[in-house]
Order: structure tokens, then sequence, then C-alpha cells
């Protein structure tokens, strides 16, 4: 197979394909399935963080009108093997926590499902619901950081089993003894939860022993296996549909009991039933960003070389889950540190199990130590981009590989640039504008390129009229892999974007992982690249064996094809169209099924996509208010598929950067470990009068070690360093070093 298509429609900034469904209302979510007959589910969580069900009152639930059933840990049926025994990877199947509800009596935290109530609306079903009292024996329970720090451990791993809780390099005490600048600080990040538009929803229908689901998920493959083994059946058993998604951000990465739960109700009522979460239910039911302690300690020379880095992360966990986000990778690999110390440590917490978090790890890890070597700077007196520079690690410092590919001086180099950062006055509270301090900032951006760890797979077809369908089974949750799939097929396939359709989010069509942790784009595009290059190749080697055919045995790394039609490279009139080949053979169409294998988890280089985020902000030193005036973002993610939805990924990271710097954080009440703002009303999110002017500059590097295009993936890195700006340009305008995330207004009077 020839791998080196032109690549045309690549790139371009193509409005998106899904746009006019989305903007007319024809494009229906999971909610939005009314299938014949369909029931709606309502869940009741539990009130309490942590103790057993004493008794449960669900009288006058059933009695309510239009009732079918109230289901609780007395009548549920006990599910066929635990969650944590299932390979938690993308793509198979991926509880969100190895602890499945309604199974006995034990409550483990506050909002667990303790009951659900099935009836013949919604309406009904939600009034009906809070007819449901259920009575407990409470036990002392963990909440917070501060109740349960005499109890942290650290375990074997962490990030479900695929990280190691320790990692060293070099000799750290060394290290330190060799500094001639040693700082050291304590970060503390107040928890965050996802939020995304649409509340995760699932309607499930059986059809005697097959059962199809409308979930809103990243990974339609990942539900359907979680949920056969789940129930104890088959996976090709279990349909899954998910044609559009409004958003996830890593709350629909794993699959969370309430999809198994509308599967089992579907099942006990048999008919089809809907469950939608309220926006409260989604603080209790899909996880969330730990709250987390980071302290970190660097020792560096006097002209600011790294020699020594001790990062240690504290943070909340399940009662049944080693999970923490991985803050410390990027942050172990950005800088040529020949020393270095990670551990992550936990808590055990009455909380359910955290989980991924746009830019998980990475923003919370780099917040804290790219505000610490911006505290490095001011005291040595280096330019914060000079410190970077000198730092940068050419090679990855855990392995010694090269990189597959870099960019991180040219990001530097072009942020700094566009943002005009030669022209700032370094010293804090030098420059106002009327009352308003007036402060920059800068930080480096980083985030792992990781690989799933099976093939990818798509199908390409093409048919005499000219015109392709190519099919894969992932999902399109905002992030514009539709559009930018319709463009890779295009490119693979040498047709015109207008005759190519992209189908997706059905797991009957050739599988891919789950998209999560930005390895969407790269393996989506390798799979749809290599369907329809495959196929293109097929369509040359018939041309080619063809003695009727302008091609008849040229060379295939000769020929190219343009806008449907195979030609010689040297000699463009020498070719036909693939039209006139397949209507020549009697062909209404032909089709290929691509598979692309990742590399393999030695692959002898470093894998990281790098870039730098620049803000101003200006802050009233009289209220504490803290606005962002101006932010640029550099970076270098490989090749750019699609120029206008990679802008609006990069744009959305940042901006959600304003939200963890200045906004985002959910509050416990101890009493009962509730979350005390779990609504859109109290917990704060940046709106349109938040954004400051963004600018984002792409610098492409070539890379030929992730994938057939060299996509290295945007959608978590655009976060990363983004708080960090933020909260170096407010220390800039004041003189405050924030430790503590979100910055309040009290921080500041």
């Amino acid at each position: 197979m020839t791998t080196g298509a032109t690549l045309t429609a690549v790139g371009r900034p193509l409005t998106r394909v899904d746009g006019p469904a989305k903007v007319t209302g024809s494009g229906r979510y999971s909610a939005e399935y009314t299938l014949p007959g369909t029931v709606y589910a309502a869940l009741v969580g539990a009130r309490t963080a942590c103790g057993r069900i004493t008794d449960i009152d669900t009288r006058a639930a059933e009695n309510a009108d239009g009732v079918l059933a109230v289901l609780t840990h007395r009548n549920l049926p006990k599910i066929a093997g635990p969650p944590h025994l299932l390979p938690s990877l993308a793509g198979h199947a991926a509880p969100g926590e190895s602890f499945f509800p309604m199974q006995d009596e034990a409550v483990h935290y506050f909002g667990q499902p303790v009951a659900m109530v099935i009836a013949d609306s919604y309406e009904r079903a939600q009034f009906a619901a809070r007819q449901v009292h259920a009575h407990y024996e409470r036990s002392a329970s963990t909440t917070t950081l501060d109740e349960g720090r005499d109890q942290a451990y650290e375990p074997e791993a962490i990030f479900a089993g695929f990280l190691p809780a320790r990692s060293v390099r070099g000799d750290v005490a060394a290290g330190f003894q060799a500094a001639t600048q040693r700082l050291e600080a304590t970060y503390h990040f107040a928890a965050n939860h996802h939020n995304p538009i649409e509340p995760s929803a699932t309607t499930a229908v059986w059809d005697g022993d097959r059962l199809t689901l409308y979930d809103a998920t990243q990974g339609i493959v990942a539900s359907q296996n979680t949920v056969a083994a789940l129930l104890g059946v088959p996976p090709s058993k279990v349909r899954v549909h998910a044609p559009f998604v409004g958003g996830g951000f890593g709350c629909k990465a794993m699959i969370w009991p309430h999809v198994t739960l509308a599967a089992m109700a579907a099942r006990h009522v048999r008919r089809p039933v809907k469950l939608a979460l309220t926006r409260e239910q989604m603080f209790t039911s899909c996880g969330h960003r730990e709250e987390q302690e980071q302290h970190l300690e660097i020792g560096a020379t006097d002209d600011g070389r790294l020699t020594a880095l001790r990062h240690h992360k504290l943070s909340l966990t399940s009662p049944f889950d080693d999970w923490a986000e991985p803050s410390l990778s990027i942050a172990s690999q950005a800088y040529a540190c020949p020393n270095y110390e990670g551990v992550y440590r936990l808590v055990r917490s009455n909380t359910m199990t955290p989980t991924f978090t746009r830019g998980p790890g990475e923003t919370t890890g780099m917040y804290a130590l790219e505000c610490l070597m911006d505290e490095l700077a001011y005291r040595i007196g280096v330019d914060p981009v000079q410190l970077r520079l000198r730092n940068h690690a050419e090679a990855d410092p855990n392995t010694g590989h090269p990189w597959s590919s870099d960019g991180a001086h040219e990001c530097y180099r072009r942020g700094a640039a566009r943002f005009d950062w030669q022209s700032r006055n370094p010293e804090p509270r030098s420059r106002r504008d009327g009352n308003w301090l007036i402060g920059t900032g800068m930080a480096t951006a980083g985030y792992p390129v990781f690989f799933p760890m099976q093939p990818q797979r798509a199908r390409a077809r093409l048919y005499a009229d000219g015109s392709a369908v190519v099919q894969c089974g992932t999902q399109e949750f905002g992030t514009g892999s539709a559009t930018a799939m319709t463009q890779v097929a295009a490119d693979g396939l040498g047709v015109s974007l207008e005759n190519v359709r992209f189908e997706y989010g059905d797991t009957d069509l050739p599988n891919v992982a789950a998209t999560v942790g930005s390895a969407g784009a790269g393996m989506i595009s390798a799979a749809v690249h290599t369907a329809a290059t495959t196929l293109r190749d097929q369509l040359i080697e018939q041309a080619i064996a063809d003695p009727d055919s302008p091609l008849h045995q040229a060379d295939p790394a000769a020929v190219v094809v343009h806008a449907g039609r195979m030609e010689l490279r040297d000699r463009p009139a020498s070719g036909e169209s693939y039209r006139d080949l397949m209507q020549r053979h009697f062909m209404t169409d032909m089709d290929a099924l691509g598979s692309w294998s990742p590399p393999p988890p030695n692959v002898p280089y470093g894998l990281a996509t790098f870039g730098a985020q620049f803000a101003e902000v200006a802050v009233d030193p009289d209220l504490g208010i803290v606005r962002v005036r101006r932010m640029v973002g550099a970076f270098a993610p490989g090749r750019i598929l699609n120029a206008r939805t990679a802008h609006s990924q990069a744009m959305g990271g940042m901006l959600w950067g304003i939200g963890q710097a200045l906004l985002e954080g959910t509050v416990v009440d101890p009493r009962d470990g509730r979350w005390a703002n779990a609504s859109l009303g109290e917990y704060l999110v940046p709106v349109n009068a938040d954004t400051p002017d963004v600018a984002i500059e792409f610098v492409e590097v070539t890379d030929t070690v992730v994938n057939p295009l060299g996509v290295k993936g945007l959608g978590e890195v655009g976060m990363v360093g983004a708080a960090a700006a933020i909260a170096n340009a407010v220390f800039h305008a004041t003189g405050y070093r924030a430790r503590e995330l979100p910055i309040r207004i009290e921080h500041l009077l």
C-alpha cells in the first residue's frame, strides 16, 4: 500500500459537516430518541456519605400515577461480575468505578443510586422518585483531604492501574546538594466537575435477547463491552448508537452505572426506557477531577538550570479504587532535569471514583510546576521565556529517547512575538490602566501522546457514480472529528470533498477505541486513511492489470489520483477516472477494510505535544476582581486536520483555563458529603462576558512515528498551562502568588 497521498483537503478550515443538523435541530441526541412505548426512569440518590440502608419505603412511589416499577437493592438483579474484573482499556470494557450500586444496602458516597423509578412520563418518574424514602444507619465519613490526611497511603499504581505511583531518575538528594537556588511550595486544587451542555442520558430497548442503547458516550465500543460484561451477555448482542453527543470532557469517557441501570430497567418492564440524569446528578454520577494537593521542590543553579525536582501529589480517591489523574507526567518530561522524584499518595474518601477531566492531570501538575518556575525566574532575574528555553528537554529525560517531534522552541518564539512579550516590564505592580493593575504571564503547555492498545479499523466504499462512504465506529462529541475524517477520506481516496460521506456513531461499524486523551484524531484518522488508501490502491492495481486501461502495466508508484481520476504523475493526460474503470467492469461499488496498528509501547521515542501559553490580566486592587484581557497560545500538535475545528479546540481549552484559574471549584459539605454547589447557578464557569481576545498559533511539526498522517492531538493541550499563565500574570499585576485554585476575590484583598 502506498501512503503518500496528496493532501489537498486535510488542513483546510472546512465548515462542520454536522453543523446543519445541529443548527436545525434535526440531529438527535441520546435523550431525544423516543421509541414506541418508551417509559422513563429516574434515579434516587443516597442522602448520606457513608453507612447502610436500614429501610427503604417505596409504597408511595409504587402507588403514584403512571409508575410501572420501583427497583432497589431488594429486587434489582445482580450483575454478572464485579466491575473491577473488567479490563479498563479504552475501546474495551471501561467501567467508571469498580463498584455497582443497588446490589446491597451499603452506601459509599452521597448521591449513590439507591432506587430507580420507572413511569410512563418523565415528570411522573421524577415525582415518584421524590416519594421514595430511605432510612440510613450513618457511619463516620471522610470527604476532604484534611479529614483523611493522616490515613494517606502510596498505592502500587494509579490511573486505572496504568501508571506506577512512584517514579525516580538520577539522585534527587545529590541534585539538591548541587543547587544554589532552592524553592518549594504547596498548591491546593478544589474538585472540578465537567458540566457538558448535554447531561448524560441513555435510552435502552430490548428485542428478545438483543439490546440497543442510545448512549451519550465518548466510546460506543466501551459502552457496548461494559454493559455486555455487567449483564453477562455477549457483546454481539449489544448495539450502541451515539450519532450526536453534546460534549464530554472526560465524564463520558468511562461507562458509569446509569447506562447499565437503564438496560436493566428496560428488561424489567419489557419496554424501551429512557434515563436522563439531572444536572444535580451529573455531580454525583459521572466522576470528577479530584480535590488534590501538590508539593514541589526545585533545585537550580544561579543561571536557572534545574538540578533536582521533587513532585508529590496527595489526592482523594473512592473507597474502592486507586484513582489519581496523572498530574506528574509532562511535569517530569518538559525540562532537562537530571534528578527527579514523583510520588502519588491517596486518601480513601466517601466519594465516587474520580475520572478524566479535560487535560487530565497535566493541567494541575503543570500549574504547580509552571508557577514555581515563574518564581525561580523572578528570584534569579531571568526572563520567564528564557528560563523555559534554557531548560527545555531536547530528549525525553525519562528514557533519553529523542522526541518523535518537538516544536517547543518555535512555540515559545511565535507565542512571545504574537503576545509582544519583549515589551514587558517584569517589575510587579509596574503597570496600570486607570485603577486596574495590569499583569502578564506565561507558562509551558504539554500533553503526552497516547496510543490505544488494539488495532483501529475503518471501511471505505466507492460507488460507480464517483461518490464514497467511509465508516468508522466512533462518535462525534463536539470536537469536529466527523468533519476532519471527511477530509482525510477525501484525500486518501483522491476524490473531492463533496463526494464523501462519513458515517459513524454505531457499534455495527468497524470499531475504534474511545476518544480520550487527545488520541481520537490520531487513531481515527489513521484507520480512515488506511481504509481509503487501501481502496485507492486496489483500484489502481485493477487499472494497471486492465489491458483496456490507459494505465495498463504502469508503475503503481507513478500513479496519482486527483478528483477521482487516476493518472501518471509525469503524464497527467494518461489516465482514467474511477467511474470509467468501474463501469467498464460492470462494478456498482468496491470497498476495503483498513486496519491500523498503533506503535508498540516500547517505541524508542519520547511522545508529547508541546506549546506555550501567554495571558494578560487586569486586577482591581480594591475589589479583588480579576479580568483576563487577552490570551495567546502556540501549539505544535503535528499535522492539523482542519484549521477551523483545531482553532476551536485550542480556544476551548484556553478558555477553560480561565475557569480553572478563577472560577471553578466544587465544595463539599463534610456533614453529609454533599456537593454544596451542584448546579450551574453556583458552580461557576466562564461565559461570554469572561471571554478575552484569544490568538492561536499552530506550529506544524512533521512526525513520522505516531501515525500515518503525523497527528499528535490537540483537545487536551490547549488547557494545559493556561491557568498557570493567568496566575503568573496575577502575580505580575499584584505581587500575590496563587497557591490555591480557584483564585478568589478574598485572596487578593
